[in-house]
């Protein structure tokens, strides 16, 4: 009885399972390395000169992740001198007690519905006064989520 064809139809067996094999470990790794995709969120921006008040509101969309959020406010086309450190307490330039996920208290993560507020402190500029142009920029982690203007 000879063992040679066998030996052949073992090898093209061996050599296919490698291939599989190679090809699930290189998908695995495209797939790991491949970026998540950016969170998408509906929001508004409402300014209250009188209050110093800026509020963002969550429309809809994606939840996003306080402790991931980074936003940048500018007045009148003129950055804050002190910008929100989200989330947070207290801080330089603010007054004690943001609302929402702005608020380093918070948990879970912030859904539709769900409304971030934050006063300006006096000492922080520009200051925030009636038919200031106020533009907002929010982030979660590197991904812009909103782009957000309103007049106080």
């Amino acid at each position: 009885m000879s063992t040679r064809a066998t030996s052949s139809v073992l090898g093209v067996v061996l050599l296919a399972g490698v291939a599989v094999l190679a090809a699930v470990t290189v998908g695995v790794a495209v797939h790991e390395a491949s970026p998540a995709a950016p969170p998408r969120a509906s929001l508004a921006l409402e300014a209250n000169a009188t209050a110093g008040r800026l509020a963002v509101v969550h429309r809809g969309g994606d939840p996003l992740h306080p402790d991931r959020l980074r936003v940048r406010v500018w007045i009148d086309d003129r950055p804050l001198r002190h910008q929100p450190p989200v989330p947070f307490f207290a801080a330089t330039g603010f007054e004690s007690g943001p609302t929402g996920p702005f608020n380093s208290a918070t948990d879970g993560p912030w859904t539709a519905g769900e409304v971030a507020s934050l006063t300006l402190a006096s000492t922080n500029e520009p200051g925030l006064h009636a038919g200031a142009s106020v533009r907002v920029l929010v982030y979660e982690g590197e991904h812009r989520v909103a782009a957000l203007r309103t007049t106080a």
